[in-house]
């Protein structure tokens, strides 16, 4: 059985002699055929002089070298064209998702299911407020699209190769990988785990990053914003023209001049911030049938670099 760990890295000099040697561990205490897909998302540190000087010597590590950063999920969608293992585990480099659990998914594949997903039960090592708006992030996404995506999932999960065949068909330019797994349906099952914090270095997720992926998230696999804008300025539009039949009604039959000039333009400005919002709405999904029919190419390669362990 061959099965391959996807790692994508930016920035990771800190963490990849650590890396390393847990992944050498972990592979000497499986009996599969295991081998190592890093993709090197445009790394500006020494990532990828390191990862090269650490495994030169050592059979099985392939490195996929970006021309530049193009993002965590379309590094793990490039990583995903490329394999060609019975099965495929996606991980991040910071070990945050333990390897035992890797183990675990892989007996699980065996056992005849084609995506395994690490639920996280616990987040060591980080803040209330991240942990607080990652769980809100799940049920509000799964809300929003009706999609029946796990609860508390990351990117850490095994993969078949039918599952990767069909993944490798869908062409989205700001793929969300997680989400469009769950789409692709197949034999699921969860494994329950708790994540430890990160061992060396900062993380490459921060607030801005995260906002960017749930805004893309959701606007990927739902039109509902459309929806609640339309039904929000229906009822903005009915309560208008029933202020207009109002303001006619005293004027007429009360003969008296309408007063609240103040709120009145306080009304006008909130209702055009209303407007302005929902065109920004709009805009999100019009941006994104842009970068569709572009179909400019969502990654560029600068090599692909594999290790030799007859290198001295």
């Amino acid at each position: 059985m061959h099965i391959t760990l996807l790692i994508p890295l930016y920035n990771e000099e800190e963490m990849l002699p650590l890396l390393v040697d847990e992944l050498e561990n972990f592979r000497k205490k499986r009996d599969e055929n295991i081998d190592i897909l890093f993709v090197n998302d445009g790394s500006k540190d020494a990532t990828e002089e390191l990862v090269k000087q650490l495994t030169s010597s050592i059979s099985g590590y392939r490195v996929i070298n970006f021309s530049r950063n193009f993002g965590h999920q379309i590094a793990v969608t490039a990583g995903l064209d490329y394999v060609e293992a019975d099965a495929v585990i996606i991980m991040d480099a910071d070990l945050q998702d333990p390897l035992y659990v890797a183990g675990e998914m892989i007996d699980k594949w065996k056992e005849g299911y084609d995506v395994v997903f690490g639920v996280r039960e616990s987040r060591e090592g980080e803040s209330f407020f991240k942990k607080f708006t990652a769980k809100i992030f799940y049920r509000f996404f799964k809300w929003f699209t009706e999609l029946d995506i796990p609860y508390d999932t990351g990117d850490f999960r095994l993969l078949s190769q039918p599952v990767i065949q069909a993944y490798q068909k869908v062409k989205e330019q700001n793929p969300f990988v997680r989400g469009l797994i769950a789409w692709l349906g197949y034999k699921q099952i969860g494994l329950q785990y708790k994540r430890e914090s990160r061992k060396a270095g900062e993380t490459k997720y921060p607030l801005k990053k995260m906002l960017k992926l749930a805004g893309n998230a959701i606007s990927s696999f739902s039109n509902k914003p459309l929806k609640i804008t339309i039904q929000f300025g229906m009822m903005v539009s009915v309560i208008a023209f029933l202020g207009i039949g109002w303001v006619i009604y005293v004027r007429l039959f009360l003969e008296q001049v309408v007063p609240g000039w103040a709120s009145t333009l306080l009304i006008v400005l909130l209702i055009g911030g209303v407007q302005f919002i929902f065109m920004g709405v709009l805009g999100i999904y019009i941006s994104k049938i842009f970068n569709e029919v572009r179909q400019r190419p969502r990654y560029l390669i600068n090599d692909i670099w594999e290790s030799d362990p007859h290198e001295k």
